[in-house]
């Protein structure tokens, strides 16, 4: 009987350390952008901004990556929150970099610097914020 349960206890303690072992490798595995640089980009329009230029400014935004050499990664979506906090900002866009040069380029490229001239003029509020992806 003790052999029984000295057993059952063992299999026990191994298929919880497969576990825990499992769970860490498969958030490392979950996240690829951990040491890249998250570029967060925040959006208020300027009230009575017709939705047409809305849309525009949301295609403009996302034809970016593909005209930015290095762009790694990118998402966008509007606010859905239910916590009443966005202080009116409504877009939410995120681009992922390789590194800061990456980003540093990114910035000053013309075709970033030609959709900064289309959407400054609908703008009332950005907010932006950079970092490096941690777990």
């Amino acid at each position: 009987m003790r052999r029984v349960l000295a057993c059952g206890l063992m299999v026990a303690l191994v298929g919880a350390a497969a576990v825990l072992t499992g769970s860490a490798a498969d958030t490392a595995c979950k996240n690829p952008n951990l040491g890249k640089v998250r570029h967060v980009v925040l959006f208020k329009f300027k009230d009575g901004t017709p939705q047409a230029k809305v849309e525009e400014i949301e295609k403009g935004f996302c034809a970016l990556p593909g005209k930015v050499p290095g762009t790694v990664g990118f998402e966008w979506g509007t606010n859905m929150s239910p916590e009443n906090l966005a202080q009116g900002f409504t877009h939410c866009f995120l681009v992922t970099f390789g590194d800061a040069k990456t980003r540093d380029a990114y910035l000053p490229h013309p075709a970033h610097q030609a959709f900064v001239k289309i959407l400054k003029p609908h703008l009332d509020k950005v907010l932006v914020i950079d970092y490096v992806a941690k777990n």
